[in-house]
């Protein structure tokens, strides 16, 4: 086979994902060589806010990888799914991705015994979807921004004045973090993680998915990268940006959205925010595992009324 080029960012957890992928390659097509490009994005060059208030930074970690990949520069590109905007990039398709990671997020803080959800306490975040929904869990909580890799985000927590950051549990776990122990060390500060209930704190469509994009006419490149996908991962996924994508055009609002399949049956759960409203829009419906699709409609429609 002819030398493989993956298309990375490169943050700490960048790196260890797009590892992660050549590691399934090598093990998929033991002869393979490859190669990884690191590719600076619009959102690693300047703290800018949101483009999509749905989404949080939708686009600003993929637009410029998305190019290398169309121009011919890099053959794969390596994703955290959760950044890819909704619309498929014309020419461009999710080839494969590997097995999901945990789709909680975790509150992680300086004091133990959960410090969320009191008076007035102060969390950060990045995510409008975040804080939509710590405001409906504790309606006084002072939430304010949060932009940096997650090693800095932890280390403006030891260093602020805040009570705690809400990260995806996928991301800290992958750079090496045990949270199953409800705390771990970072650089020497003992910090404590309380993972949030997804039925309150719905993730992001495609959170702790690692997505592999190719251009639609490799065929090469698709038939390697899908000798390491992960079908069910792959089905959800694509529940998920279906459903994203038909919200796109009539909503503005932060949203969560989930899909998991138990045997032969998927389940799609959503909740949509308003700015008005405590409370978001929810709706769950189930259907075959591989309905994905129409089942995004029948959510999307549920949601609506």
């Amino acid at each position: 086979m002819e030398t493989i080029i993956l298309g990375s960012r490169g943050s700490d957890l960048a790196r260890r994902q797009t590892g992660m992928v050549v590691a399934e390659l090598k093990r998929a097509w033991p002869d393979l060589e490859t190669k990884i490009e690191i590719i600076k994005t619009r959102g690693d060059e300047h703290k800018v806010k949101p483009i999509d208030p749905r989404a949080g930074r939708k686009g600003l970690f993929t637009g410029e990888i998305e190019r290398a990949l169309a121009a011919g520069e890099i053959d794969i590109a390596v994703h955290s799914a959760k950044d890819l905007t909704s619309d498929t990039t014309k020419g461009l398709e999710v080839a494969a991705v590997l097995a999901r990671a945990s789709v909680d997020d975790v509150l992680v803080s300086r004091q133990a015994n959960g410090s969320a959800f009191r008076p007035n306490v102060v969390i950060a975040t990045g995510s409008v979807r975040r804080q939509h929904q710590l405001r409906g869990k504790q309606p006084d909580i002072q939430v304010v921004d949060l932009r940096g890799n997650v090693p800095t985000r932890l280390r403006q927590l030891v260093t602020g004045d805040w009570d705690g950051i809400v990260l995806a549990r996928a991301g800290v776990e992958r750079l090496g973090y045990d949270l199953s122990a409800g705390s771990f060390d970072f650089e020497g500060v003992l910090l404590h993680a309380e993972v949030l209930s997804f039925d309150d704190f719905l993730p992001a469509g495609g959170q702790g998915v690692i997505a592999m994009q190719t251009r639609s006419d490799d065929k090469n490149t698709q038939r390697v990268v899908r000798a390491i996908n992960d079908a069910e991962t792959f089905l959800c996924l694509e529940a998920e940006r279906e459903f994203l994508r038909l919200l796109q055009g009539d909503c503005g609002s932060p949203v969560g959205v989930l899909a998991m399949i138990s045997e032969s049956t998927m389940t799609t759960r959503a909740q949509v925010f308003e700015p008005e409203r405590i409370e978001p829009r929810s709706a769950r419906v189930e259907g075959g595992a591989k309905s994905g699709k129409q089942l995004a409609r029948e959510l999307w429609e549920a949601i609506n009324g």
